[in-house]
Order: C-alpha cells, then sequence, then structure tokens
C-alpha cells in the first residue's frame, strides 16, 4: 500500500475510533449461565451473539471441589488460575484468536492492569479508617485446604479480550450479521494437562491442588460447575449516509493469546523459543520447571544463567540475567510473579517478526533434569490476510 493510502487509512481508522467512542453505547448482557458436572462433559461450547463491535467476554467459573481422598489437600501457586485448562474463541471466519490455558490468561490479564488480576488491598495496606479493603470474598477465592472427605468452593474469574483494551479496538468483531457464527469453548480441569490435584511432591504447576501428606488424590473430583458469562460491547455505532462507520484496520486485525510447551532443554545449552512470522508480539510469558519429578521444580532464578533476545543474525537484542529480569518485573508489577514464571513485555516496542525475522527467546539453564520444559504463552497482533502465510506457534524441543 502506497506510504499515502496508509497514511489516510490509518486517519479514517482513528476518526472512526473516535466517533464510536463519543457515540456508541457500552453493554455487557449475560450470554451463558450453566451448570454442569465436568466429569461428564468437560468442553462447554457458547455462541456469542451477534449483536454489535464485541470488545471480549467476562467469565466467572464455580466449582464444587469434593476431596474423596483421605488426604487433606492444599492450594497450589496457581491455583484458581487453573480452574479452566483451555479458553478458546473461534472468530466468525473460523479463525482461532485465542487457545490459551486459565494460567496464561489470568497472567495476561494481570501484566495490563500492572497488579493481580481481580485483587484488592488488604485493610492493613491503607490508613484510613474507614472499611477499605478485601470486603468481598467471593471475587476470586479458594480455600487454602480442602480437609479428606469435604467440599471446598473454587472461584475464579477471568477477562477474555478480543480487544487490546481501552479505547484501543484493535482485535474487534463486527457482529451484526447473520450467515456466520463465533464459538467459545471452556475446557474444565481434566483436559490439557491441567488436573483438579496431584499427589504430594508431584509437579503441581498446572493444578488447582496437592496432597498435603503422601497418599493417592484420585477422589478429588469437581462435582459441579457453573459458568456464568457476560458479553461486553459496543451498541449504536455512528451512521454515516445508512453505513456504519467502522475502524476497519482494527476490525482486520487479530488479537491473539496462544501458548504453547517446549521440553528438550539441555543445562548449560541455549535453548530456543522460535516467534512465528507476520506478527508483532507485545508480551511472552514463560513458565519454566526444571524438574517436574518433584514438587518445587519451578525455581527463582538460581535454575537459569541467562534469559535472551536474540535476532536473525544471532545478535543479542538484550541478554540478562532472572534476578534483573524479576527486578524489572516487580517494578511493573509491584509484586513478584509465582515461582518460575517470567515476564517479557513488549508493548512500547513489539517483536515484530515482519520486519525482522527469525527472532528467538532463548533460555541458558543452569539446571534442566531431562523432562524439564518451559511453558510459553504469547499475546500478539496479527493481521487477517496475512495470517495464512504464517508459521504456526513452536512447539516440541
Amino acid at each position: 500500500m502506497p506510504a499515502n493510502n496508509a497514511q489516510n487509512a490509518a486517519t479514517l481508522n482513528m476518526q472512526a475510533r473516535q466517533l464510536i467512542k463519543l457515540m456508541s453505547i457500552k453493554r455487557i448482557q449475560s450470554i451463558a449461565n450453566i451448570n454442569y458436572d465436568p466429569t461428564k462433559n468437560n468442553r462447554q461450547i457458547i455462541n456469542p451473539q451477534n449483536v454489535g463491535l464485541i470488545r471480549g467476554f467476562w467469565v466467572q467459573v464455580t466449582h464444587t471441589v469434593s476431596n474423596g481422598s483421605a488426604v487433606d489437600i492444599d492450594l497450589t501457586q496457581f491455583g484458581p488460575a487453573n480452574a479452566l485448562s483451555m479458553i478458546q474463541f473461534d472468530d466468525l471466519n473460523n479463525v482461532t484468536r485465542i487457545q490459551t490455558p486459565g494460567w496464561h490468561l489470568h497472567l495476561v490479564n494481570s501484566c495490563k492492569a500492572r497488579r493481580p488480576f481481580g485483587a484488592a488491598l488488604e485493610h492493613t495496606a491503607t490508613d484510613s479508617p474507614i472499611d477499605y479493603g478485601a470486603n468481598w470474598i467471593n471475587q476470586i477465592s479458594a480455600p487454602a485446604q480442602i480437609a479428606a472427605g469435604g467440599v471446598g468452593t473454587v472461584i475464579m474469574r477471568y477477562w477474555v479480550p478480543l480487544v487490546y483494551g481501552g479505547d484501543d479496538l484493535r482485535g474487534g468483531v463486527y457482529a451484526n450479521v447473520v450467515n456466520s457464527t463465533m464459538r467459545l469453548f471452556f475446557d474444565a480441569p481434566g483436559s490439557n494437562g491441567v488436573v483438579t490435584a496431584v499427589t504430594q511432591g508431584s509437579d503441581d504447576t498446572l493444578a488447582m491442588y496437592v496432597g498435603h501428606a503422601a497418599g493417592s488424590v484420585a477422589l478429588v473430583t469437581i462435582t459441579n460447575t457453573n459458568l456464568l458469562v457476560y458479553q461486553e460491547y459496543l451498541d449504536q455505532l455512528p451512521v454515516n449516509n445508512g453505513q456504519v462507520i467502522l475502524p476497519v484496520i482494527d476490525l482486520a486485525t487479530i488479537y491473539e493469546l496462544k501458548q504453547t510447551s517446549q521440553t528438550g532443554i539441555v543445562a548449560g545449552q541455549d535453548f530456543n523459543y522460535q516467534y512465528a512470522n507476520f506478527r508483532d508480539f507485545l508480551s511472552t510469558i514463560v513458565v519454566y520447571n526444571h524438574d517436574p519429578s518433584v514438587q518445587d521444580g519451578r525455581g527463582v532464578g538460581a535454575d537459569i544463567n541467562y534469559w535472551a533476545l536474540q535476532s536473525a543474525n544471532a545478535s543479542n537484542v538484550w541478554k540478562m540475567d532472572p534476578g534483573l529480569i524479576a527486578h524489572m518485573n516487580r517494578n511493573f508489577m509491584q509484586t513478584d510473579f509465582p515461582p518460575g514464571v517470567y515476564y517479557f513485555g513488549t508493548r512500547e516496542k513489539p517483536i515484530n517478526t515482519q520486519q525482522y525475522g527469525n527472532m528467538q527467546l532463548v533460555l541458558n539453564a543452569i539446571t534442566a533434569q531431562p523432562n524439564a520444559y518451559q511453558l510459553v504463552g504469547v499475546e500478539d497482533f496479527a493481521l487477517q490476510q496475512t495470517l495464512s502465510m504464517a508459521g504456526s506457534l513452536a512447539s516440541g524441543g
């Protein structure tokens, strides 16, 4: 596209955004309220409403966890973030825009808010005599322990974004159509490697609970799940000469959330995650587990030499030890991530794999058992007309 045409298109897109901001009405409406037994029907499929310009979906998951085992179970470090093993959104063109587990979606929500998503300040964190603080106990909650033979309620909330956020409508879906359908998929624990509970001493990264003592947790089950989904969209969009004014570039942009896992990591050797082509990567979140045969295989830096972002000519854009990364993440979030979690934010200058091909995130581990793995979750923009030419997410070793 010639420079003048591209500039004109960008100007028109921005004008459409401003008109939509001034004239449209934000609506939030319930589209699903389902009770089901995930042991019999793990996946729920919901069709969003074909109305307005969709910004995203608010999701509340309420699990009834029954501990039928002979041991108590304790909340893991990721806890209710694993309340959904997979969230997937297929758009009107049957393109999968979101396909990622609950832990990744929660961390993305947290990073964009720059605080733990859905969390409140404790009473002791303010000097106000008025009763501010964590008063609403059923926002995101889970019992720290469920006794043997006991029952507990786990509540988790997610924001499933289609637009990037705020007034930025990139990724939005204009749904006022009658000949196509969208689909939302929600998978409960028991699939995609995520489980309700694991035995004491086991890798608990992808579990909500872990045994408090040695013994089987096979009888820990989710006996009932309530799934509550709200659709957030913009209605009463501006019209000119009978035509709805839409931000064309924004609607041609896909906001993706995807996750993959990789194995084959060897201590002391560079291990590369290859960024897919034709995308602008906004963030990368990695969970590194150097020894999944134990419960504490996710460390806080002592198991990694360095991380690096490497360009096509094998030069490092940056190369940092895990302590510096953790320090930068703490300044960004005002808190630390769970052990083993590394956030690499590139929102100010996205990793553009159309301009710079063969971009790689490099891990050099100090400790890596033969079954060591890393879970990689990415957040990116892609244009619909070029996505069909792009490669898939990196996986395997």
